[in-house]
């Protein structure tokens, strides 16, 4: 049982943060789209990023931040503009946006980190920034996690937020967290992005550790199409407000936090995944008896990240077949022999051999899971067993409908 329970809040759960949206008139919709995520004292800070070679400014501008300081007071978040393939223009303004902010906030531009979000190429509007930064400052409350959230959005239908606490020293531990994102989804660190805060004691190298595993087993392991965006970013803030003993060193405290950065990541990965374009269910696989938890993991999400497994969800279609070819491909080794295959609850295939199954009742399956979307009963449950081996893997993603062409035949139009 989960050593920890599920609060409100969000990214303002933890203490020491406040957080804001606004619009700054950044989005032509003229929806919410300038958020800022604040802490009241200096936080540790660690990031993953999106492994493109087309990288936003504000991507090469965090990674640099982090490397020269492993500590930041404010997060900010436009929406509208990816600033990505913007030139050395696009890498000014993010300069200029970051020491905006630190002197409305009277803070070192060096304790901003920035994020962004929107169509590639497209600079930020600048003037509607620079107005919109007092104006965000302003807002800032213990209980602006809502407001934050829905102002990082672009073409989700929801907004994503979570947090949890825990007792480390008799005292509680918080994590909370929000994230975007429906489409360009498979991370390697989608347009994804998520903001985690925490008011635990911990040092920048463990963070930063922690971080790194926890999106392993989370963001870079959901798919809606295949597409990893110039902007994927994870940005983690812990301040030490708990006022428990600090965390320096591997063991159980250590053990206890970093499974409830990955929950907190997990269900905001799965959010995202939930929230694809155009998805009408959630699809989760489970790999198991591979010969480590990442050859588990990449199999799983090989499946889950298939068009025509994707697309036979969609139609209802319980094609085993698909699964099975996936699994195949997904470069890890292993005996056609040992391969199992379910869906939900039908046994399809094994030992590498068809099984008779009730394809009404099964398909039945697929379109309950279609009727059951954000009420967390529109899951549909992939388990692959590989062999005898220890390494299990979890990957998410959704089904393919003709909405997600729609969406982005007409993006930018």
């Amino acid at each position: 049982m989960a050593d920890w329970q599920k609060i409100t809040g969000g990214i303002t759960a933890p203490r020491g943060y406040q957080a804001a949206g606004i619009t700054a008139g950044l989005k032509p919709s003229g929806l919410p789209d300038l958020a800022l995520i604040f802490s009241e004292v200096e936080a540790i800070a660690a990031g993953v990023f999106t492994t493109s070679q087309v990288k936003a400014a504000c991507v090469e501008y965090c990674r640099q931040r982090l490397q020269a300081k492993h500590s930041a007071r404010a997060i900010l978040c436009n929406a509208g503009q990816a600033n990505a393939a913007t030139g050395t223009q696009g890498y000014l303004d993010t300069l200029e946006s970051a020491m905006a902010l630190g002197q409305a906030l009277n803070i070192s531009s060096e304790s901003v980190l920035l994020a962004s979000t929107g169509v590639i190429g497209q600079s930020i509007k600048m003037d509607a920034l620079r107005s919109g930064i007092p104006k965000v400052v302003a807002a800032l409350s213990e209980t602006g996690s809502d407001a934050a959230a829905g102002a990082i959005i672009t073409t989700d239908l929801v907004t994503k937020s979570i947090a949890l606490e825990t007792t480390m020293g008799e005292r509680p531990v918080r994590i909370g967290g929000i994230a975007k994102g429906s489409g360009m989804i498979h991370p390697n660190m989608a347009t994804m992005l998520a903001f985690v805060t925490c008011d635990a004691v911990v040092s920048p190298h463990l963070w930063q550790q922690m971080l790194a595993r926890a999106a392993d087993r989370s963001f870079n392991s959901i798919t809606v199409d295949g597409d990893t965006s110039t902007n994927d970013s994870l940005i983690a803030l812990a301040n030490g407000q708990s006022r428990t003993p600090a965390i320096i060193e591997w063991g159980a405290e250590a053990e206890k936090l970093e499974a409830m950065l990955t929950a907190v990541c997990q269900h905001l990965a799965k959010a995202i995944a939930r929230d694809g374009e155009g998805a009408t269910c959630l699809i989760e696989v489970e790999v198991t008896g591979a010969h480590d938890e990442i050859s588990a993991r990449q199999i799983a999400k090989t499946i889950v990240g298939s068009s025509l497994v994707k697309s036979a969800i969609f139609g209802r279609d319980p094609n085993w077949g698909r699964i099975a070819a996936a699994a195949g491909r997904a470069g890890v080794p292993f005996e056609q022999d040992n391969l199992q295959i379910k869906l939900g609850n039908f046994l399809m295939l094994e030992n590498g051999q068809p099984l008779q199954f009730d394809r009404t009742a099964a398909s039945a399956y697929l379109k309950k899971a279609a009727t059951g979307a954000y009420l967390q009963e529109d899951t549909v449950l992939i388990s692959v067993n590989v062999g005898n081996g220890h390494g299990v893997g979890k990957a998410w993603g959704c089904d393919l409908s003709y909405d997600y062409v729609r969406i982005n035949a007409e993006y930018t139009t």
